[in-house]
């Protein structure tokens, strides 16, 4: 009678150790991409309704600059084409839908990392997820405070009896690119720091090599700032910086408080540990 009253084929108990078939992991990220997906068309219809105000916004720091007003007087970007228009719609709604998913889409990334990682790791996952969101926008913000003047520096080089024709297609495209460039560089200290609690990335390695780290962040600051100015330079490595020191403090306080039994959580407990081969001829 108990076999009778068993309804439909019992789901297998889950691998304590996040272990399972590779269909089942196929069968979680296609739930996962669904779910991710999904978030992101509501964000889009948001960013379709609310369009005119966050356009409103985007171009604002191409408004600050002389060049804007050149053609009538008052600010103005050009298009050609009959549905390009459209498309530029679309294009900023599908930003702003990232944008407002990105908690949704991050929880689902998470979420499918995490069965790999051992119990000691995955008490972090709240933490990551509470400052990864704050750090993309906080670059974002950076990106978007500094962006008037690297167009004002690159728009000074305009020449004689010449008027800035600046396409719609063209300024979206900077925007994006700084946007995203600022915003995934402020998340790499958080990267240093998942890679330490991993056991991958240890604090005295990134001690070794500081200088030549902070040197690169200049670098990568002149370089990925299409103005070249020494202020986007040092508006993009200043903090970029403060984020590592912040990030290589955190590494020592968490090694330092490392209990010394967990030398060897990573290793599993069905791995033989190497054997005191010098205890015998003692």
């Amino acid at each position: 009678m108990a076999l009778l009253k068993r309804s439909g084929k019992e789901r297998a108990p889950r691998d304590p150790e996040g272990r399972m078939p590779l269909i089942e992991h196929l069968r979680e990220l296609r739930n996962r991409l669904l779910i991710s997906l999904a978030a992101v068309l509501v964000g889009v219809v948001v960013g379709w309704i609310f369009f005119d105000p966050l356009w409103a916004v985007l171009k604002e720091p191409y408004c600050s600059t002389p060049q804007a007003h050149q053609l009538k007087g008052q600010c103005a970007l050009t298009y050609s084409g009959i549905f390009q228009s459209f498309f530029i719609t679309l294009k900023v709604s599908a930003m702003a839908g990232l944008v407002l998913a990105s908690p949704v889409w991050l929880y689902q990334l998470w979420a499918f990392v995490t069965p790999a990682l051992y119990r000691n790791e995955k008490r972090y996952a709240v933490t990551f997820l509470a400052l990864a969101v704050p750090l993309f926008a906080g670059g974002a913000f950076v990106a978007y405070f500094i962006m008037d003047t690297s167009l004002a520096f690159l728009l000074s080089f305009n020449l004689d009896d010449t008027v800035a024709t600046i396409g719609i297609d063209d300024y979206l495209d900077y925007v994006l690119v700084m946007l995203v460039i600022f915003g995934v560089s402020f998340e790499l200290p958080l990267l240093l720091i998942f890679l330490n609690i991993i056991g991958v990335l240890q604090r005295a390695t990134v001690a070794k090599h500081r200088r030549m780290i902070i040197f690169l962040m200049f670098v990568f600051g002149a370089i990925v700032t299409p103005g070249g100015d020494p202020l986007a330079m040092l508006a993009l490595a200043a903090p970029m910086i403060l984020l590592f020191a912040g990030a290589e403090l955190f590494m020592y306080l968490r090694e330092r408080r490392l209990p010394k039994t967990e030398e060897w959580s990573h290793v599993p407990d069905d791995e033989a540990s190497p054997l005191d081969l010098d205890a015998d001829s003692r």
